[in-house]
């Protein structure tokens, strides 16, 4: 099935069934790469970032929060239908635009979080308790907090411990998984 539509929001009401998104990291709606991203990552489809290439910022939200690569509009289409068949194979679209932006986030590139992860820790950093996370994902508790387990390893491994519940709402924050919700936010582990 194909679909187009102006917003992530607009595109699940036309259907649920996806096998890939070509997703446009500026929509009309003001909506964040991440915030579409993680309405995404629910169908479990690849997404690949459909961009002019001039927002490297936007890139790297992208793939922060998981989208599979990139592709520029101005490509070729035969340049473009590679990619999307890439995508569909679930193979990393790494153009030079894409490691580029990547490049210049050694955080990211070096801490490695699965998008399951980053989707974790989101839920879980931003107050939720690990019973709440696993309900909203369909994983038990205890899934929960072996993703949060692997997330403090990651980033222990990088020389970016998150020890605490705050420690990862910090780590998520600088991750571009969170908006900063300013220095009145107190979470517990």
């Amino acid at each position: 099935m194909a679909a187009a539509a102006e917003t992530v929001p607009q595109l699940l009401e036309l259907t649920g069934r996806l096998d890939l998104v070509l997703l446009d990291l500026v929509l009309a709606d003001g909506s964040t790469p991440t915030e579409n991203m993680r309405r995404l990552n629910r169908l479990d489809v690849p997404v690949l970032a459909f961009t002019s290439g001039d927002r490297p910022a936007a890139v790297r939200e992208a793939a922060r929060a998981g989208a599979i690569g990139m592709i520029r509009k101005s490509e070729r289409p035969a340049a473009i239908v590679a990619a999307i068949r890439q995508a569909l194979r679930r193979e990393v679209v790494a153009t030079s635009d894409w490691a580029a932006a990547l490049d210049d986030d050694a955080a990211f590139v070096s801490a490695h979080l699965s998008p399951r992860e980053a989707e974790v820790l989101a839920l879980y950093a931003s107050g939720e308790t690990a019973e709440r996370v696993g309900a909203q994902l369909f994983i038990t508790g205890e899934t929960v907090f072996d993703h949060i387990k692997r997330i403090r390893a990651k980033y222990a491994a990088v020389d970016r411990p998150a020890r605490s519940k705050v420690d990862l709402y910090k780590r998520a924050v600088e991750d571009g998984i969170l908006a900063d919700a300013g220095d009145d936010h107190a979470a517990a582990d």
